[in-house]
């Protein structure tokens, strides 16, 4: 199965517009958004997407009950702070990643196959013991200049990190 994985759009619709056609183009099963939407008229740029989404809140995230009843809208979950989740047999952490010590305990703490993460706004993918951390870095482009995503080969466990 392939998923994407998207994180710190900060209302950048373009950015989205152009994730959404590279998921369509790949093929992705799952969307995972790691948080950062910023307003829920950014969501709504998801509507064409050919996959399921599920997202988190990030720290900048206004709007959350809004949100959430776009999402619902739209057919997405949006889990609030922390989402887990079992996709192909192997078991997933979703969360923003601005609160450091929470971070580094689900890092460690072995629990969970994928750990997909935002908010450093910078692509990163590490193993930590038997775990697969996955950030794929600002899809918006305002912080580092690149807009990236990411897409996660269930199967051979790879994620190839993709510009926008």
């Amino acid at each position: 199965m392939l998923v994407g994985l998207i994180s710190d759009t900060h209302d950048n619709v373009k950015a989205v517009e152009k994730a959404v056609k590279l998921f369509n183009d790949i093929g992705v099963s799952k969307v995972l958004h790691a948080g950062d939407w910023c307003a829920p008229f950014t969501l709504m740029r998801f509507r064409d997407l050919n996959a399921d989404l599920v997202g988190v809140y990030g720290n900048v995230d206004g709007e959350r009950e809004l949100l959430k009843k776009r999402a619902e809208e739209l057919g997405f979950h949006l889990a609030g702070y922390v989402c887990e989740l079992e996709l192909d047999g192997l078991k997933f952490a979703l969360f923003h990643g601005h609160l450091e010590p929470f971070t580094s305990a689900m890092t460690r703490c072995g629990l969970y196959d994928v750990i997909v993460r935002g908010h450093t706004h910078q692509p990163l993918v590490e193993r930590v013991g038997n775990t697969l951390v996955v950030n794929p870095g600002e899809a918006c482009g305002y912080l580092y200049g690149r807009s990236t995503v990411a897409v996660l080969d269930t199967k051979e466990l790879s994620v190839k990190i993709m510009e926008l």
